[in-house]
């Protein structure tokens, strides 16, 4: 069988986000999907953002973006320096968050955990569009 594909296109604002992309995966499924079983692969092709499955909500979203500050401080220690002070970071957070999910469907529907969601993580505010 053919697979489908969708390119979606958000703006996150102005400061670092956890997006929940959920919704976005259930109205493509239930427009595609009809019912079959398969994989649900989602990419993004953005050097300074990843995908999360986590809950949202309740404070892990946030929690997520406190832990990546720890790992990943925004200082004058990276490499990579073009750009606002600490942005290196931004790069390094891919290899932690990774730009790219897989997810089970079955029936034509999602197969997460009662309160796992689909995010994306942008650690950098200015790179708007993703």
């Amino acid at each position: 069988m053919a697979f489908d594909t969708t390119l979606l296109t958000l703006t996150t604002g102005s400061s670092e986000t956890v997006t929940d992309l959920t919704r976005h995966c259930e109205d493509f499924l239930a427009s595609t999907a009809h019912g079959r079983d398969g994989l649900l692969h989602l990419f993004v092709p953005h050097a300074t953002a990843g995908l999360a499955i986590l809950e949202t909500g309740s404070g892990s979203d946030h929690d997520l973006l406190a832990t990546l500050h720890h790992l990943l401080p925004a200082d004058d220690r990276w490499q990579h320096r073009h750009g606002s002070p600490g942005h290196g970071r931004d790069h390094v957070l891919p290899a932690l968050v990774p730009p790219h999910a897989t997810v089970p469907v079955l029936a034509g529907r999602l197969e997460l955990g009662t309160w796992q969601s689909i995010c994306l993580v942008e650690s950098r505010g200015s790179n708007r569009d993703n």
